[in-house]
């Protein structure tokens, strides 16, 4: 929904050249980098652990580019969308999928109307659908692609609407009573009745439960940013830098420590903290202390080349 809003404010100051090269910069080099080097560590790990594998990282690497990596448990090594950069690959795909219609659409110079109620309870039904229909087509992040398409595509045209800050403050009780609500349905559902595995009318209501969890809890946050976030300093302004390199790293960082930790004779809490501590200290320190600093790196983690200020 974010990146939906932020492809139209981009569209709006960029010419449509440099925005096709800045997604490319900013999602495509990225992806590069966990497809061929970030990734192949990861299925190393997962093929070990599964006893499917025998032998060194080195050893295997030739390994990694026999057949597609599909899913967990699958047969084939070569994870072409980069494992947990899955949203990249995606994104990058609407962005170029999605540009000549909202071109089109800017061209013609219209404005979307305001939103308003009729949108807060029309917009979720084509969601519902996606979800009973195509929620296992190249289910991505336990949603189908199709459902993150149309989040994005409702983030272009209607989220990026400024009377959208005077809606959510409107609606902020009714959003923030069924987050609540739609959450502790969900979690004692999962809890107490396991995720329904055939499709069936309980099938049906659980997945339309998770559409109405979405929905109203992507509001509700939209009204806390706009109330307790909307303002910047040094401080956002480093992290929104380090936002990038932070999630291209911190999954392969995540199971490499786990692995080493994994047959320790430790107690979970003591694994856990430990996990939690080291991991987000050597990002962070990876990020400030080299990443940030070296053009070349900046470029391989999306972010723009810092200027020679000589």
């Amino acid at each position: 929904m974010i990146s939906g809003i932020g492809t139209y404010f981009a569209l709006s100051k960029r010419t449509t050249q440099s925005f096709v090269k800045e997604r490319f910069h900013r999602l495509g080099i990225p992806l590069l980098l966990g497809i061929f080097l970030l990734s192949p560590p990861q299925v190393y790990i997962e093929r070990v652990t599964a006893n499917e594998y025998e032998g060194s990282f080195f050893s295997f690497f030739p390994h990694y580019f026999d057949g597609f990596y599909l899913e967990i448990g699958g047969s084939g090594n070569f994870a072409f969308f980069g494992h947990h950069l899955w949203y990249l690959l995606g994104l990058l795909l609407f962005s170029m999928i999605t540009l000549p219609l909202f071109l089109k659409g800017r061209k013609k110079g219209k404005k979307s109307e305001e939103f308003g109620f009729f949108h807060y309870f029309v917009l979720p039904i084509p969601l519902i659908a996606l979800a009973l229909t195509t929620n296992n087509i190249l289910n991505l992040g336990s949603w189908g692609i199709l459902f993150y398409l149309t989040l994005y595509i409702y983030g272009y045209y209607f989220f990026s609407n400024a009377s959208l800050k005077v809606f959510v403050r409107k609606v902020e009780v009714l959003t923030g009573v069924l987050s609540v609500l739609s959450t502790a349905g969900y979690l004692i559902w999962v809890i107490y009745f396991g995720f329904p595995e055939t499709v069936s009318i309980t099938w049906a209501l659980f997945m339309a439960l998770r559409v109405i969890l979405v929905w109203n809890v992507l509001f509700f946050i939209f009204y806390l940013a706009d109330k307790y976030l909307n303002f910047s300093n040094s401080t956002l302004k480093y992290a929104s830098d380090a936002s990038m390199p932070f999630y291209v790293l911190h999954q392969p960082i995540i199971i490499l420590l786990g692995f080493f930790i994994y047959n320790l004779d430790w107690e979970i809490p003591i694994k856990a903290v430990f996990l939690v501590v080291i991991a987000f200290s050597s990002i962070m320190i990876v990020y400030h202390v080299i990443i940030r600093r070296n053009n070349w790196l900046r470029v391989l983690f999306g972010l723009k080349m810092i200027k020679d200020r000589r």
